[in-house]
């Protein structure tokens, strides 16, 4: 195992780590490293960069280069960082190549869980938050998707996801795991300059992508059963969800009881059409989408409630449509300058 030590801190000096974030170095982990550190609770990340970067995680964090399929260094990092929990958000998550990548999918998101829970258990760590995701619903045919919404993933992703949720249960039975597992959408925007979403697969990346390159984006279908034609899904602040993931180790780590899972959702949702004309008005670059027609499969309309984990977890949609699409440009190009 090689453990690399940040600018501002050495093996010697750096004090005890309580959480460790898999996946820390990527863009949803970086924001709950920050948001770890703004509520005071210490953290340690552990990100193979296979889709992360090392600059995202802050020079103080200790930062290990490691992928989770490797039990031992797991287990070295638990012991030299005093490890007592663990955010996971590692994993494969491109849910469209993970149908032409199906056991690279399941390696990374079933074996990495397993072996995971392996180590945390080896070493006495009892208490796990998991980045899950909306995927294991698959299409719902429902207006709101809450927590008992049936599950039907349609892809391998999904499907990895679900079984990570059930890995936490049955190792819940049988060792005491205290776990919940937090499903969100589509995550967006940026809560701070230096960090953005590099994604080639995500929305918000390719729509600024296009018009950088001179390119109009392309929206598929404008004939959906929706006020404006298109399509209509949950959009949720990457800082807002980083502070429902602080919320849940802060349950866990004072004995409290958790929901097995939550779903991190507006309730009301918005339209490909209004994140167009949002980042038409917010770039300066004005433009009318191209319309292609609709993909096989997409329903008009996937939106989630948030009422549990605006409960249990201090969740909230604190950023406006602007918000979202304001701070993710600014990110974007302040990384690229």
């Amino acid at each position: 195992m090689v453990t690399a030590s940040n600018p501002g801190g050495t093996a010697a000096n750096l004090k005890p780590m309580t959480w460790m974030v898999t996946g820390g170095a990527g863009y949803i982990g970086a924001h709950v490293v920050r948001a770890l550190g703004e509520a005071g609770l210490a953290a340690m990340v552990v990100d193979d960069l296979s889709s992360g970067h090392a600059a995202f995680v802050p020079p103080t964090v200790p930062f290990l280069r490691a992928s989770i399929l490797d039990g031992p260094a797991l287990i070295e990092a638990i012991d030299e960082h005093g490890v007592t929990g663990v955010i996971h958000v590692a994993g494969y998550k491109y849910a469209g190549v993970s149908v032409q990548r199906p056991l690279h999918t399941y390696e990374q998101n079933v074996t990495g869980t397993a072996t995971l829970l392996a180590a945390m258990a080896d070493r006495g760590v009892d208490r796990i938050v998991f980045s899950s995701s909306a995927a294991v619903y698959g299409t719902p045919d429902v207006d709101l998707v809450t927590e008992d919404t049936p599950k039907s993933p349609a892809s391998p992703y999904g499907e990895t996801k679900l079984i990570g949720e059930w890995l936490l249960r049955d190792q819940g039975v049988a060792a005491g795991l205290r776990h919940t597992s937090l499903r969100y959408f589509n995550v967006v925007g940026s809560g701070h300059p230096s960090l953005y979403d590099t994604s080639p697969h995500n929305l918000f990346p390719l729509v600024f992508e296009a018009l950088v390159e001179g390119r109009t984006p392309r929206v598929n279908g404008n004939d959906y059963p929706t006020p404006d034609g298109t399509t209509v899904r949950d959009y949720v602040h990457v800082s807002d969800l980083a502070v429902s993931h602080v919320a849940a180790a802060r349950r866990l780590d004072a004995g409290q009881m958790l929901q097995p899972a939550y779903n991190l959702g507006s309730g009301s949702g918005v339209s490909v059409g209004q994140i167009m004309a949002t980042v038409a008005a917010i770039t300066g670059i004005d433009f009318v989408p191209e319309f292609a027609p609709r993909r096989a499969g997409d329903p008009a309309r996937i939106v989630a409630g948030g009422d549990l984990a605006a409960r249990d977890l201090d969740w909230a949609m604190r950023h406006s449509l602007e918000q979202m699409v304001e701070s993710a440009w600014l990110a974007r190009n302040a990384a690229l300058a």
